[in-house]
């Protein structure tokens, strides 16, 4: 398998390098990553010398740089993460998301189509399905309905790859995952805001009442989901990936107050709330776990754990 990794210096682009670069059916792993603010060479440090690993930094919306990569590299399989991904951001400038992730996705949908890939991986968000009331969950069927520029553009790349499928036959996957929480998390996300904030000494600032509600994976039980849909997923499907873990943002801050040992009380600031807040996401996994056997692993308290601690390290590593 040479592996196209689009995204791979971002968040959960490196962790799922990181977790699949020794897989024996991986004979070339080469990350597409146009080292965006919200890429970093350190995410990929520890693979840089592994002999499998190469890195291209182009820009998905470039075709022909991107169709050059895959010609030199003979890419087989592509693992899509590359997007802009910040809701806020999306909505005080929504052009660099109709950029990447509508017009990038279309150009690797174009050269996986032209160069004959075995499969096309396309790694999505919950988000596209809108919000949720107080009960009922997302399914493989709900219809569309974002709410944002971010998720409406994710949700026309869904669509996009679907149409290829569709009308070129190319073989893909789509997987839709609830809010990731991890190592190498951009200090821009709300984990590692509160994370940093603590650590420094400054309020936790929470939209609205924080009460909005999300479910919450660790990355990398949704890496080894990605992974396991890549080689058994069925052509045309898309997988809901999450972990039956719902929770308020306050809930999440406080659980991260009692690990590091600080009242929340004393450091909540709540400030005015997202515009076009989603209320609550909720994923329903039953297809994947039932026919890809996959099922997260790590609990909330493990992950956010081992969360902090990568944080604290470089926190430390900045005051030496």
């Amino acid at each position: 398998m040479n592996l196209l990794v689009t995204g791979g210096c971002g968040f959960i682009g490196s962790n799922f390098i990181h977790t699949v670069i020794n897989k024996a059916k991986i004979h070339k792993l080469v990350n597409l990553d146009s080292l965006t603010y919200a890429g970093s060479l350190d995410n990929v440090e520890d693979v840089s010398d592994n002999h499998k690993y190469i890195l291209n930094k182009v820009d998905i919306a470039d075709y022909k740089n991107v169709k050059d990569v895959f010609r030199k590299h003979n890419i087989s399989h592509v693992v899509h993460f590359a997007a802009e991904s910040h809701v806020d951001n999306s909505i005080a400038g929504p052009f660099p998301f109709i950029r990447t992730n509508i017009v990038g996705t279309f150009n690797l949908l174009e050269c996986a189509r032209e160069l004959g890939v075995e499969r096309f991986h396309h790694v999505s968000t919950d988000e596209v399905y809108g919000e949720l009331g107080k009960t009922g969950k997302f399914k493989p069927n709900t219809p569309y309905d974002p709410q944002n520029p971010y998720s409406a553009t994710k949700a026309s790349s869904d669509m996009l790859v679907r149409a290829y499928g569709h009308t070129y036959g190319l073989p893909y996957t789509i997987s839709n995952c609830s809010n990731n929480y991890g190592p190498r998390q951009h200090k821009e996300k709300f984990l590692p805001v509160v994370i940093n904030s603590l650590l420094r000494g400054d309020k936790i600032p929470v939209y609205g009442k924080g009460n909005n509600i999300r479910d919450w994976i660790y990355v990398k039980d949704h890496c080894e989901a990605v992974w396991r849909t890549l080689l058994k997923g069925r052509l045309g499907r898309t997988y809901l990936v999450g972990s039956n873990c719902e929770k308020t943002n306050l809930q999440i801050i406080h659980e991260i107050c009692n690990i590091m040992m600080v009242d929340s009380k004393e450091v909540i600031s709540f400030v005015e709330d997202r515009k076009g807040h989603d209320f609550r996401y909720a994923i329903d996994s039953t297809r994947i776990k039932r026919e890809l056997g996959w099922k997260p692993k790590v609990s909330l308290r493990s992950g956010l754990v081992k969360t902090i601690e990568f944080y604290q390290k470089i926190e430390n590593h900045v005051k030496a």
